[in-house]
C-alpha cells in the first residue's frame, strides 16, 4: 500500500512536471515599452479603475503613482470609495492633479447579489461608460494598494497592441518581508500558478483561463461583448471568472508576473495570511464538500506524502518517495528565486501546504458556520460563486448607475 502511495505520487508529479503548463517555471514578465504605434490607434484612451475601501494607509502611494504615469494618451483615473470608514476618499482628493485625470466617487451601498468590491467597480466602470459612450480604448483594474513604475500602462498598451490581446493580466510583486511572508507568500503564487498555469491562460487552444486582480487590462469592447461587469455579478473571484467569461467569448489573454507593479499590503502575521487563504479558499471550490475532500486528499498525497514517506518507509517506496520529495522541493526554487529567498525555503514546502489546506478546511468551516466570506469588515453568507458559468440574468437583477463626484475641479481631484 505505501509502495502504491509512492508511485501515485510520482506520476503525478510526472504529469505536474511535464504537461501542466510548465506552472512551476518562472512564468513571463513584461519589460517596460510604448504603445505600438499605428495609424489606426495611436496611444488609446484608458481609464483606470480603482476600488476603495479603508485604504487609507496606501491610497495616496498608489493614486500617486497612477497620476505620474507616462502613457502619451488620454489616462483618466477613477476611484471609488467604497463606503469607506476611514479618511480613504479624503486623502484622494487631496492629491495634486495637475492634469485633470482623477475622479473620486462616493460609492453607494451594493445592492442585493453584489460583492462590495465587484459592486464599486461596477460604479467606476458606469462611469466611465456615461463619459464615453464609444467602445473604444481600454479600461485597467487595479487594487488601491497596488504602487506602479511610470510605464507601467504604457507597457500594458503595448503588449495589448502587439499580440492583439483583449485582456492583459500580471501577478504583481507582493511583499515579502516579515517572518510570515517570507514563508507563505511565495506559496501563494506557486499554488496560484498550478491553479492557474501561465502557458496555458495564454494559449488561445486551452480551456484555462485566469488573471490576477492587482493588474487587468480589457478593451472596452470585448468587457462591452461579454456583458460588461454585470456578466460577473456574485463572484467573488471576480478577476478569474472576467478572464473565463473573455476566454469563452473568443478573447485572447496574456497573464504574466509584474516587474512594474508591487501590492504594498502587508502580511506581518501568519494571522493575516490565514485570513487571505480562507476569504475565498472555499469559493474556489464551488461550496462543494466533495470537491474540498478530494482537494485535502490531492494535497496530502502531492505535498505531504512524498516527505513522510521518503522519511518513513523502507525499501523501494523509500526511494521512489524521496526521487518525488526532491522534485516536488525542485519545483518550488524558481518562485523562492523570484522572490529573492533562500532555496532552504523550499524544504518547508510540505509545511506550508498543510498550512494551506487547513486554512481551505477553514474557508469551508466559516462557510457552514454562517460566517461566510468575510472581507473589509463585510460579509457575505449568501454568496453565489459565479465563475462565468453561472448566468447572471439567475441573479437578481441589478445595473448600478453612476455615482456623483462630492468634489469637481482641477487640480486636486474630480
Amino acid at each position: 500500500m505505501i509502495f502504491g502511495l509512492a508511485v501515485l505520487s510520482a506520476l503525478i508529479w510526472f504529469g505536474l512536471m511535464f504537461f501542466h503548463g510548465s506552472f512551476w517555471q518562472g512564468g513571463p514578465i513584461l519589460r517596460p515599452s510604448s504603445p505600438q504605434k499605428s495609424p489606426a490607434d495611436i496611444a488609446p484612451d484608458v481609464t483606470v479603475i480603482i476600488p476603495a475601501r479603508d485604504e487609507a494607509e496606501s491610497i495616496q502611494t498608489a493614486l500617486g503613482s497612477l497620476l505620474a504615469q507616462d502613457y502619451p494618451g488620454k489616462l483618466s483615473l477613477i476611484l471609488v470609495n467604497d463606503r469607506s470608514e476611514d479618511n480613504t476618499g479624503a486623502l484622494a482628493r487631496s492629491l495634486p492633479d495637475p492634469k485633470g485625470r482623477l475622479t473620486v466617487l462616493d460609492g453607494a451601498d451594493p445592492a442585493p447579489g453584489w460583492s462590495g468590491k465587484l459592486w464599486a467597480v461596477a460604479q467606476g466602470v458606469a462611469e466611465a461608460r456615461r463619459r464615453q459612450e464609444t467602445n473604444r480604448g481600454y479600461i485597467l483594474f487595479t487594487d488601491a494598494d497596488i504602487v506602479h513604475a511610470p510605464a507601467h500602462v504604457s507597457t500594458l498598451v503595448a503588449k495589448a497592441q502587439t499580440d492583439a490581446l483583449h485582456m492583459v493580466s500580471e501577478m504583481v510583486e507582493l511583499q515579502c518581508e516579515s517572518l510570515p511572508e517570507r514563508a507563505l507568500v511565495p506559496a501563494f503564487v506557486f499554488f496560484f500558478a498550478l491553479l492557474y498555469p501561465f502557458a496555458k491562460v495564454n494559449d488561445p487552444k486551452s480551456l484555462t483561463a485566469g488573471a490576477a486582480g492587482g493588474t487587468i487590462l480589457v478593451r472596452r469592447d470585448t468587457l462591452a461583448e461579454i456583458g460588461g461587469i454585470e456578466a460577473l455579478k456574485g463572484a467573488l473571484i471576480d478577476d478569474c471568472t472576467l478572464a473565463r467569461c473573455i476566454k469563452q467569448a473568443g478573447g485572447r489573454l496574456y497573464l504574466g508576473h509584474s516587474c512594474l507593479a508591487k501590492s504594498i499590503r502587508p502580511y506581518p502575521h501568519t494571522s493575516d495570511v490565514w485570513r487571505m487563504i480562507t476569504r475565498t479558499a472555499y469559493v474556489q471550490l464551488r461550496f462543494s464538500p466533495i470537491l474540498l475532500v478530494l482537494t485535502v486528499l490531492a494535497m496530502l498525497v502531492v505535498w505531504v506524502a512524498p516527505g513522510a514517506i521518503a522519511l518513513l518507509a523502507h525499501g523501494p517506496a523509500r526511494w521512489v518517495g524521496l526521487a518525488t520529495w526532491l522534485v516536488s522541493v525542485g519545483s518550488f526554487l524558481p518562485t523562492l528565486r523570484r522572490f529573492r529567498l533562500s532555496p532552504l525555503w523550499a524544504l518547508t514546502l510540505p509545511f506550508v501546504a498543510l498550512f494551506y489546506t487547513a486554512a481551505t478546511v477553514g474557508s469551508a468551516i466559516n462557510h457552514y458556520c454562517g460566517r461566510g466570506v468575510v472581507w473589509k469588515n463585510r460579509a457575505y453568507t449568501d454568496a453565489i460563486p459565479n465563475d462565468g458559468r453561472t448566468n447572471p440574468a439567475d441573479l437578481t437583477p441589478s445595473h448600478p448607475e453612476p455615482s456623483r463626484p462630492r468634489h469637481q475641479g482641477t487640480g486636486s481631484s474630480q
